[in-house]
């Protein structure tokens, strides 16, 4: 895969050109991936073979790469060796020709860099590196832990930006200061600052992920190269479609098809349960590969799940806009 950085035109050899053919940079990995929940057995053991079925559903229904031990990916209890077994796994299930971005983020340095090298070694085209949580740590303590990262993992290297649940902000003079090194190359925004991702979309290659699912065609529109989703879980075509209708011009079709899928995204994500919970909940539901969630996390209720459902049901039931 091509993970070479572009950059970005100069104004004046910048073409005319329509918001939908206007010039972006290349995608790090794809435009459509999925933040893709880690399968369980009944027993709560990892299901590795639930795991390689639902990595092939989802790249048969459009996705370009997916994420792996993230968030949704329950990474915070899954084991070092759990997390190379499922990179592994899921690398065998889908070939060389989709992207799969592991998950390495923890709140210690040496760790996370352990882990990038383990994710390498198991067939990672990428790592994603959250901010380290509870330590919350200034801003040029922030840098140097990407940049370690970053120098020893032979690997590209996307930052993830969640301040709601680190409690730390990568600000975006941080970003453009990141933007330097080589090796990092893409960005998962959950920070709901847009004027911010924006300020960096205009000033690097950075290629800026929408990890927010209400933002996936706001972000794309303004130059962000796709989304990070975990509603793709389930509904994997029609999020890409989307993008597809934004790229071919249609820019109306494009947000028709976003507000369609808004009650599913309210359902999932807005809930008040984590998008893990809700994810797993359906996909069992549908008797797609999950299991249960881990402690301390706990399932979804039957109410929730049937709501869950219904919603999932009124969306794939509706012509696609």
């Amino acid at each position: 895969m091509t993970t070479a950085r572009t950059t970005p035109p100069s104004p004046a050899a910048t073409p005319t050109a329509t918001p939908s053919t206007a010039p972006r940079p290349a995608p790090a990995f794809g435009r459509a991936l999925c933040a893709m929940v880690t399968p369980f057995t009944g027993a709560g053991a990892l299901d590795l073979d639930g795991a390689r079925l639902l990595a092939e559903r989802l790249v048969a229904a459009g996705c370009d790469g997916l994420v792996l031990s993230g968030t949704t990916g329950e990474s915070p209890t899954t084991s070092d060796a759990e997390k190379a077994e499922l990179v592994a796994a899921v690398r065998e299930a889908v070939g060389d020709g989709t992207s799969i971005v592991a998950g390495v983020g923890t709140a210690d340095t040496r760790h996370t860099v352990a882990l990038a090298r383990a994710a390498e070694k198991a067939g990672a085209d990428g790592v994603l590196v959250v901010s380290p949580y509870c330590s919350r740590p200034p801003q040029d303590a922030l840098e140097a832990h990407f940049r370690e990262v970053a120098d020893h993992c032979g690997l590209p290297v996307m930052l993830y930006d969640i301040p709601g649940r680190t409690g730390t902000r990568i600000e975006p003079d941080t970003m453009l200061r990141l933007a330097e090194h080589p090796r990092i190359v893409a960005v998962k925004d959950c920070s709901y600052d847009f004027l911010g991702a924006q300020k960096v979309l205009s000033r690097t290659g950075l290629a800026y992920y929408a990890g927010c699912e209400e933002h996936h065609l706001a972000l794309y529109a303004v130059g962000g190269s796709g989304y990070v989703s975990t509603v793709a879980n389930v509904v994997p075509d029609r999020l890409r479609s989307v993008l597809d209708a934004f790229d071919a011009g249609d820019t109306s079709r494009a947000a028709r098809l976003q507000q369609q899928a808004t009650e599913l995204i309210e359902s999932m994500m807005a809930s008040g349960l984590p998008g893990t919970v809700t994810a797993k909940g359906l996909l069992g539901d549908l008797g797609l590969p999950a299991g249960p969630v881990r402690a301390p996390l706990r399932p979804a209720d039957r109410g929730t799940v049937d709501a869950l459902r219904a919603a999932y049901e009124r969306l794939v039931a509706r012509p696609a806009a």
